[in-house]
């Protein structure tokens, strides 16, 4: 399967009388967003509000995270299942707004929400500091239980997306991205001699509020199954859940995953990457047991040398991590696995809830509970009255002068275990 990216360069967003870009300006017409979201008749009322790199702006409960892209050539479309109709999309050409993002906030959904701040030290924990921001503030009509606020949310960001992504459709792109994935033995012959390695992605998917769904169906109701990584390009997964921020995958991870890019920069040179296999992160014992069966039995199916596993979440789903890698492992496959840690503020606890000899190549985003330091904003968008009780915030975390002492589990992005942040360590 094979795929071109074509990015236009963002390089600045403005409000306007018509949304279009021009010489690197998207502008944005704020009231077209509006009536597009209060459409949906949960959304109670909603605004628009323009983020940039370096201003003195917060933004909190940051709910999804999402990059506008447009399917212009080959079957489907963007977000299949959910905005478009369900054919299998990752072929043809996609075109991106690269540099910008739509980011959705307003009344919190669940506790497990973040912080954006552009600018100051936390920042410097957020890859979404770095991106130009449209975010969209909407609140839920009154009485509308968590779970329909959640996807009316989800919706609102998802079609803010879609709609912004329209003004790319026709340009010409700043530069292409060729991503290619052919079928197995096709592969194996063309790439022979060459490890064959694929991507495990493990999908939160751990109940109401921590959900993840592929080509719209919840992840929760799935078995392990093979992808062409390109499909992650066209949004065939995308986030639905409230895990804590640092580590949770928002819509624009999944379309921009960082692990099936790097290895796509060495396949066909350093390595065969043959695909990914996705995988989901269960409650229950015997739902752990018959993914991680499943996924063990898809790496040696695959001939797989390598495997790299990454996790969303941390506590329970590091009981699926691990079932993951040990099985694999026992079925003769080289096993790296990415993780973050909770290894208390000291960095001297125990970093994951399950551990085994065989998990002996870790990659780690960060310890989550380091405690930072957030100086006041000029501007707050969403509402902070929030921050003492989502993840990583306590009772006294926001101060009356508008600054915040909190752990890092609270900035968004700020270990995520795909590589899409900036934190890790080394081992001696």
């Amino acid at each position: 399967m094979r795929l071109e990216i074509g990015n236009i360069i963002i390089k600045d967003i403005q409000f306007g009388d018509k949304t279009e870009i021009k010489d690197g300006t998207l502008f944005v017409n704020k009231q077209e967003i509006i009536d597009l979201v209060l459409e949906d008749e949960h959304i109670k009322c909603a605004d628009v509000f323009l983020a940039r790199p370096g201003e003195s702006v917060r933004i909190t409960p940051v709910k999804d995270v999402v990059e506008p892209r447009v399917k212009v050539e080959g079957p489907g479309g963007v977000f299949p299942g959910v905005l478009s109709k369900v054919d299998i999309v990752g072929s043809g050409k996609t075109h991106v707004l690269k540099g910008c993002a739509v980011m959705t906030t307003g009344k919190i959904v669940g506790f497990q929400e973040g912080i954006v701040d552009m600018t100051g030290p936390g920042a410097q924990y957020t890859p979404f500091s770095k991106t130009l921001n449209i975010v969209l503030k909407a609140d839920p009509i009154d009485g509308l239980k968590q779970h329909e606020h959640e996807k009316a949310l989800r919706y609102a960001g998802f079609k803010t997306a879609a709609y912004l992504a329209e003004a790319g459709r026709n340009l010409e792109p700043d530069e292409t991205e060729v991503y290619e994935t052919l079928p197995f033995m096709e592969g194996a012959e063309k790439f022979k001699g060459l490890p064959r390695v694929a991507y495990v992605q493990m999908l939160q998917s751990q109940g109401l509020l921590h959900d993840t769904y592929v080509y719209g169906v919840d992840a929760k109701q799935i078995v392990p199954t093979i992808l062409y990584p390109t499909e992650l390009f066209d949004g065939a997964i995308i986030s639905g859940n409230c895990v804590s921020s640092c580590d949770k995958n928002p819509t624009y991870v999944h379309m921009n995953n960082e692990v099936v890019k790097n290895l796509y920069k060495v396949h066909g040179k350093d390595i065969n990457f043959v695909g990914m296999i996705i995988t989901n992160e269960n409650v229950y014992l015997a739902d752990k047991e018959r993914s991680s069966n499943w996924t063990a039995k898809l790496c040696r199916m695959l001939d797989l040398d390598g495997v790299i596993v990454s996790q969303e979440g941390f506590g329970n789903p590091d009981t699926d991590l691990i079932m993951n890698c040990k099985k694999i492992e026992k079925q003769g496959v080289k096993t790296v696995i990415i993780t973050d840690e909770y290894a208390g503020r000291d960095g001297a606890s125990q970093s994951l809830a399950d551990a085994d000899p065989l998990a002996d190549a870790v990659v780690t985003g960060g310890n989550a509970n380091q405690v930072i330091d957030l100086p006041p904003m000029d501007t707050v968008i969403g509402d902070t009255q929030y921050v003492d009780i989502i993840a990583g915030g306590f009772d006294g975390s926001l101060r009356e002068d508008g600054s915040i002492e909190v752990e890092i589990q609270a900035i968004t992005g700020a270990t995520n275990e795909t590589g899409f942040n900036y934190l890790t360590a080394r081992g001696k």
